[in-house]
């Protein structure tokens, strides 16, 4: 990188020349005492050069393009290679967020830019040369596949990054564009599927860092991929493409088990094509000529007004496998094994569990869903009053949908994997969160942005961290770039993280006073483990007929 001090342009042996002394005059004002003001940056990147900012010794590049425009005729594509650019492109604005409800706008606090056009990426990098080779940190943000994007404030990596990572984040197409197939789109396809475009833009932006990264300073043999909800599964789902092999050394899963209760996380690639053909109808379109002329707003105002959603994953022999579950694919190591870091959240529940219910109306539910397992689930969630009942109901929610799915993933890792598994359980309590954190809220904590902007956010706190807040989050970001480093979140002056296994089920704690224990819960996760089972055994029972 090197500061545009005058407008011309620059021979790339003239860039690596001046490379970065933007960052090292800024590094020099600050330690002379002196204002730090903003420098900007220039690097060549696959398409053309870019243009960032070095602002207190990190230098961000928002809105680089890693794909061609996924509009027009390029609608349910796999990515396209990016469109190369003359002069040099101003990185300093996030790119707009792909096509959602724009309800999600607010609730994140993003700018309120929506587009199809929308395949972008951000870096942020502490380096002082391009021969630093930092450890590389991939987001991938969550939304249930539906919603979401690199600009909620956050995701913002400046703090992170000051910990010694060059952190990206990634844009991804949701909801229909990113995950509707359809028979007729398999037939165009050179593989002969559809579906599954939003993971096809992440493993594209993979490729991107694996050819760019080393010229921001980071080391395209350790990157790690890391992710939170639907971020977390996609995780998951990337250890299990072929086409990710190669692209990332470690990933880490933040509340995005990737496990599922009974068989693959994904429907089969007929399946999804008949979800998809029957959304199309819906909307009048009898082929993909109409479909693709349709307004993209069509398209996302049809998915929230009918709830006829179109974000499930299809196990479709190319992007994902095709014959088996993510057990029998571990079972049989098939699947890509790094290190991993695993946890969940105390009080998921709070954020994603259905309205009160009863006592009875808890317990008809879980008769109903659980059969002949119902009495042994029932002993383990109290729920003799309505307050009891409620938090039944969280605490099912929690432990069904990510803290089995999570523990089930490390108990298998430990034991099919040479490489180690490490497994958290975040649980930092507060007046605001008596009963511990819910869904989202580590994420602040990641990413040292504490402070919400957002009225009511879960991701951040309410009010003014306390010194303990501050503590927590800065150890968090320690294990995290440590574990980006060497594939172990332990380092001088940490409280020990020991590596779980079926034989030592130890998780830390990360809370006021972290520390590694028993697996939290462990009772009520065997319990449902044993009925996923069951329920694994009848659905290939089915498939067999």
């Amino acid at each position: 990188m090197a500061p545009r001090a005058k407008k011309k342009v620059m021979t790339t042996k003239r860039v690596a020349k001046t490379l970065w002394m933007g960052a090292t005059l800024a590094a020099i004002a600050l330690a002379c005492g002196r204002p730090v003001t903003a420098q900007a940056q220039i690097v060549s990147v696959t398409g053309g050069r870019v243009e960032g900012v070095t602002v207190d010794g990190v230098t961000s590049f928002k809105g680089i393009p890693f794909a061609a425009p996924p509009i027009g005729q390029l609608r349910w594509r796999a990515r396209q290679p990016v469109r190369a650019w003359s002069g040099i492109r101003t990185a300093d604005h996030f790119a707009p967020m792909c096509m959602q409800d724009p309800m999600w706008v607010p609730i994140y606090g993003s700018p309120p830019a929506i587009s199809e056009d929308c395949l972008y990426l951000n870096v942020w990098t502490p380096a002082r040369s391009d021969r630093e080779r930092l450890p590389v940190m991939v987001w991938i943000y969550g939304g249930g596949l539906n919603n979401g994007m690199t600009s909620a404030p956050a995701y913002e990596g400046t703090h992170l990054a000051e910990r010694g990572a060059v952190v990206v984040s990634v844009g991804y197409r949701v909801g229909a564009l990113g995950f509707l197939a359809d028979s007729e789109l398999s037939a165009e396809s050179p593989h002969h599927v559809s579906g599954n475009y939003g993971l096809l833009d992440m493993i594209a932006a993979l490729q991107w860092v694996k050819a760019n990264i080393a010229k921001f300073g980071g080391d395209p043999s350790r990157v790690t991929i890391f992710g939170e909800s639907a971020g977390g599964f996609a995780v998951g789902l990337l250890a299990e493409s072929p086409l990710a092999k190669g692209l990332f050394q470690r990933g880490i899963s933040e509340s995005g088990g990737i496990f599922v209760s009974a068989g693959p996380s994904s429907s089969d690639l007929r399946a999804a094509e008949a979800s998809g053909e029957r959304f199309l109808r819906k909307l009048g379109a009898s082929n993909i000529a109409t479909a693709r002329a349709l307004a993209a707003e069509t398209l996302v105002k049809a998915e929230s007004r009918g709830g006829d959603g179109q974000s499930s994953v299809a196990a479709d022999g190319y992007v994902l496998p095709d014959d088996q579950d993510e057990y029998d694919l571990y079972r049989t190591d098939r699947f890509i094994d790094t290190p991993l870091l695993l946890g969940t959240n105390s009080d998921e529940g709070r954020l994603l569990a259905p309205p009160r219910a009863s006592p009875a109306q808890f317990e008809a539910q879980i008769r109903a869903k659980f059969g002949s397992y119902a009495d042994a689930i029932l002993a383990l969630y109290p729920h003799a009053t309505n307050a009891e009942a409620e938090q039944a109901e969280r605490d099912l929610v929690r432990d069904s949908s990510l803290a089995q799915p999570t523990w089930a993933w490390a108990l298998l890792h430990s034991q099919q994997a040479p490489d180690k598994v490490y497994l958290y359980y975040f649980d930092r309590r507060s007046p605001q969160a008596p009963l511990g954190p819910t869904h989202t809220a580590e994420i602040g904590y990641v990413f040292g942005n504490l402070v919400s902007t957002v009225k009511g956010a879960p991701f951040a706190l309410s009010g003014p961290p306390g010194p303990a807040d501050i503590a927590l989050s800065k150890l968090i970001q320690s294990y995290w770039v440590n574990f980006a480093k060497t594939g172990d979140p332990n380092g001088p002056g940490l409280p020990v993280w020991p590596a779980f296994s079926a034989s030592s089920q130890q998780v830390m704690y990360l809370d006021a006073h972290p520390h590694a224990g028993p697996v939290p819960n462990l009772k009520k996760l065997k319990a449902l483990d044993a009925y996923f089972a069951w329920l694994r055994e009848e659905a290939k029972k089915k498939r067999a007929n």
